[in-house]
């Protein structure tokens, strides 16, 4: 049987305030182009459909087209929630829409009922593990101490049981969303640490053929048999060397798995450039990344005057800008107190600015720091005579 594993489409979710729709509107048409192409049996989508609880009407609006797109084909899909969705909206309609081959697990207590397809050598039984937020389902699972790797353990065992009652030689996928220990995260992931910890062993998987895993943005094979396919499109810096895809998975007749990677479409590549602003702007070698969405960190000791005007003159889709100067140390072993000793207010404002751009303030930027302070004085005169 050949799976294709997708996950964390974020459908909704804008990159550095640019609308990702178009972008992902395209994914979805070549995720039902690879399905037809490469004659897919099944589809597995692993959590985090859309990218918050209640999505924008146009990301409703693309999801439904998936949908209906995917059930013409013919050819059955199965989808979790995961912490980015609300399970009780993504659900709704669950029972009508199975009829149409569209298979939605939002429920925690169906983590026991697969959906059950067949091919020439027999049964796959697929398990849908959709995301187990501990506090909400300990009841659920009866685990006294509510923690991912408990609930997911609990989940786990209702897995096997009833895999245990079925015709020998069925083959088990289960799809979960979840932190697996050795995932490499991004900055694009919501934290789901419960307790301090995160990530559940990969371990709790076993006895399943397959475990097909979402929630980590960058496609990783944690052992042959458990793998992240990542997000089909970036949604931040972090993932600038990440090669996005979905895995095309073979489950032959003894659930022995061989996987291939599919390339996404990518809308544009990303940049991380680092110097100083001049550096930046003259560099021959930064030429490929000039049609690149673009973070640039500026390490000038004093941050020059409209940055971002100018990066955008050779660099236009630069979309974030951060500062971190290359400056000398300061003295070790002095205290603010000791560095604030016989200087005044005007004197300590103008270490202040120093401080945060790199260079004091010029003649004009003093006299407006010395208005300020003679006019405060000025109040606190008028205010002391008042009283």
């Amino acid at each position: 049987m050949r799976l294709l594993h997708t996950s964390d489409w974020h459908l909704g979710r804008a990159f550095h305030r640019v609308s990702m729709l178009g972008a992902q509107a395209g994914f979805i048409g070549h995720l039902v182009e690879t399905v037809r192409a490469h004659a897919v049996d099944a589809v597995v989508v692993s959590g985090d459909v859309y990218d918050r609880a209640v999505p924008p009407l146009a990301a409703v609006e693309l999801f439904d087209d998936a949908l209906h797109r995917l059930a013409d084909l013919g050819v059955p899909t199965v989808m979790i929630s995961g912490n980015h969705d609300s399970a009780r909206r993504l659900g709704v309609g669950a029972g009508l829409i199975d009829r149409a081959g569209i298979h939605l697990r939002t429920d925690p207590a169906g983590c026991g009922t697969p959906v059950v397809l067949t091919d020439a050598h027999g049964d796959v039984a697929l398990y849908g593990l959709p995301y187990l937020e501990p506090a909400l389902v300990k009841t659920e699972f009866g685990v006294e101490k509510a923690g991912h790797e408990a609930v997911l353990a609990a989940a786990m065992d209702r897995v096997r049981a009833d895999l245990a009652t079925r015709a020998r030689g069925t083959r088990s996928v289960v799809l979960a969303h979840a932190f697996v220990t050795g995932g490499e995260q991004s900055d694009s992931e919501r934290d789901i640490t419960v307790g301090g910890v995160a990530a559940v062993p990969s371990g709790v998987f076993d006895g399943v053929d397959y475990v097909a895993l979402g929630h980590l943005h960058g496609c990783q094979t944690l052992t042959e048999r458990v793998r992240y396919s990542g997000s089909p499109l970036p949604y931040s810096f972090s993932e600038h060397r990440h090669r996005k895809s979905m895995w095309l998975v073979d489950l032959d007749a003894t659930g022995s798995v061989t996987a291939e990677r599919v390339d996404c479409p990518v809308p544009r590549a990303l940049a991380r450039l680092r110097g100083t602003l001049a550096d930046l702007l003259a560099d021959p070698e930064l030429t490929p990344h000039e049609d690149a969405w673009v973070e640039a960190t500026l390490t000038d000791p004093v941050r020059p005057d409209e940055p971002m005007a100018r990066l955008t003159e050779r660099f236009p889709h630069t979309l974030s800008l951060v500062f971190d100067p290359e400056r000398a140390p300061e003295t070790p072993g002095v205290s603010y107190a000791r560095r604030l000793a016989d200087r005044s207010d005007r004197e300590i404002a103008e270490d202040f600015v120093a401080h945060v751009r790199g260079a004091g303030p010029d003649v004009h930027e003093q006299g407006v720091l010395r208005d300020a302070f003679d006019a405060v004085r000025a109040d606190d005169t008028v205010r002391e005579v008042a009283r």
